[in-house]
């Protein structure tokens, strides 16, 4: 089960970032050429949402069944070990946090273009968030 977790969890978060930097690009074009915000502009956000979120899931799952995850958690001195069992929950639950409120703060916003500098505030930031914790050698 943990092997299958860890490809899902590895495969998901190419699909998950996608849907992220299309959502952070189409609130940046939306804000920058002042369009109105429309059903496709909330659909793209919140399908970026959804793959955070089901990331997330998963994560947390293959957190508490990795024999890296929770039983590495005191292992501060080694950086790799630090990454996998700190510092990459930590700062992505905190970048999926961001992306919520983001979500969340558009909803009572009317004007266009306040809503998709929302977008593009707090799903950028989680963006970074997310790119900045990636085990990039566990990846290639």
């Amino acid at each position: 089960m943990y092997n299958f977790l860890q490809k899902f969890h590895s495969g998901w978060a190419y699909l998950a970032l996608l849907l992220l930097l299309v959502a952070v690009v189409n609130a940046i074009i939306g804000f920058t050429s002042k369009k109105e915000f429309t059903a496709k502009d909330r659909k793209i956000a919140l399908f970026a949402l959804i793959g955070t979120h089901t990331q997330l899931l998963i994560g947390l799952i293959l957190y508490f069944v990795s024999p890296l995850g929770k039983a590495a958690f005191g292992q501060m001195s080694n950086a790799e070990l630090r990454l996998t069992s700190l510092e990459h929950p930590l700062i992505n639950i905190i970048a999926i946090i961001l992306i919520t409120i983001g979500w969340s703060k558009h909803k009572k916003i009317i004007n266009s273009e306040a809503k998709f500098k929302t977008f593009a505030i707090f799903y950028g930031l989680g963006l970074l968030l997310i790119l900045s914790r990636i085990p990039w050698n566990l990846w290639f």
